[in-house]
């Protein structure tokens, strides 16, 4: 897969062109970027390429940071509670 179809609308390339991009906007960005991410591929595989391409050159950009957070496990979920939940007892 090239950098093109992994980053077809140009997202991610221009979220580093950005000056004076912060850590809330980059997720946003990259949340619209996941939304439209090629259906049937790793989306986990897709953020290492896009890591692999950007990191190097832009180690403290807050877009890296967010695609290493996107690598990240999610927590489990927890108990939430609720009528449902108490009335089960």
């Amino acid at each position: 897969m090239t950098m093109t179809e992994l980053d077809s609308r140009g997202l991610i390339r221009e979220s580093y062109r950005i000056e004076g991009i912060n850590a809330p906007e980059c997720r946003s960005i990259f949340l619209d970027w996941a939304l439209g991410a090629v259906a049937g591929d790793d989306l986990k595989l897709q953020i290492a390429k896009l890591l692999a391409q950007y990191s190097d050159e832009f180690p403290d950009h807050p877009m890296t940071q967010v695609l290493r957070e996107g690598l990240a496990e999610a927590a489990p979920n927890k108990r939430r509670g609720g009528r449902k939940a108490r009335l089960e007892r």
